[in-house]
């Protein structure tokens, strides 16, 4: 149960901002139902989420890996929740999936996967990235994805944390 009650969608300041949510994503997610308190932040917040998951050029399977990685270390379920299906639409695998709370060990991460992954465990658990872990990645990627991998890892910290503080999850009654 979350805790605040879901904003009221039909407010004059939030109606705007439901109808461009609904054209964009085809629903109000719980989390943008919580974030409509704020209307303000809740655009700023959907521009930004939307240019990480759709503007990027990161590739789609690699985006949704490091997520759902983010979201397994966060403890945020709701976000596991809604990225497990797109992840797999994207083509990571339900075996890659239930491996990857162990992933160093599995071998079913290719090398970019595993430096992906390694930046985002340290981006998550200790802010500072050893700078290995980063030019593994540099050298993989170059200037442009590791900048997007960089915002795509901090976007998701950013999107857990705040699902968590207010107990946003799956099952809570919509607004």
């Amino acid at each position: 149960m979350a805790r605040l009650p879901y904003a009221d969608l039909d407010s004059a300041e939030a109606r705007p901002l439901v109808d461009r949510i609904v054209a964009e994503r085809g629903s109000v997610l719980l989390l943008y139902q919580m974030l409509l308190h704020s209307p303000p932040v809740a655009s700023g917040w959907l521009t930004y989420l939307t240019a990480i998951r759709q503007l990027s050029t990161l590739p789609g399977a690699l985006r949704e890996l490091v997520i759902m990685r983010v979201a397994s270390l966060n403890g945020a379920p709701y976000e596991a929740d809604q990225h497990a299906p797109i992840a797999l639409q994207e083509g990571i695998t339900p075996a890659q999936l239930q491996a990857l709370d162990r992933w160093q060990d599995s071998p079913l991460f290719d090398d970019d996967q595993r430096a992906a992954l390694a930046y985002t465990d340290a981006m998550t658990r200790d802010i500072r990235v050893p700078q290995a872990v980063f030019d593994a990645v540099r050298v993989r990627m170059g200037e442009r994805l590791v900048v997007e991998l960089t915002a795509t890892i901090a976007a998701y910290n950013m999107v857990s944390r705040f699902l968590e503080a207010l107990q946003v999850h799956t099952g809570d009654e919509h607004a």
